[in-house]
């Protein structure tokens, strides 16, 4: 029967490979624009959604815009597609992220997602707010 000195010897190396790689990179679901808004007031959700996160708009035409977070030494940058039914963030590319595609699967630091999850939350509360200013007119 193996030692727990020399169980744990074995796992150690299997342990830091699997916490080497970030977590699974996934695009958040379209969010569902609120019925009655504007291509115009998508926008301006959504512009103010990112910049409360310190996201910059660094491209835009109509329907697609991209967004650049410059945070400390890292740096992502997202693509984001609307119309007046649905709004889709995707990823475009990062710095200093840990961004690695595994076996087909690309991985990137937790913290991406968790800036993804806050802009996604703050452009749906803009996407609200502006609800509720089309209700009042």
């Amino acid at each position: 029967m193996l030692s727990r000195k020399l169980k744990a010897l074995l796992l150690a190396p299997v342990l830091v490979l699997l916490m080497a790689a970030g977590p699974v990179l996934v695009d958040p679901a379209p969010m569902v624009v609120p019925q009655g808004l504007s291509d115009e007031a998508v926008e301006k959700a959504i512009r103010t959604g990112v910049a409360q996160r310190g996201w910059v708009v660094s491209r835009q035409q109509p329907g697609d815009m991209e967004a650049t977070l410059h945070l400390r030494s890292h740096v992502a940058r997202i693509g984001i597609k609307y119309d007046a039914m649905l709004i889709q963030i995707r990823y475009l590319d990062s710095q200093n992220l840990d961004y690695e595609v595994k076996k087909g699967v690309p991985h990137i630091h937790r913290n991406y997602l968790k800036w993804i999850n806050n802009i996604v939350q703050d452009i749906n509360v803009q996407l609200q707010a502006a609800t509720v200013d089309l209700e009042r007119s």
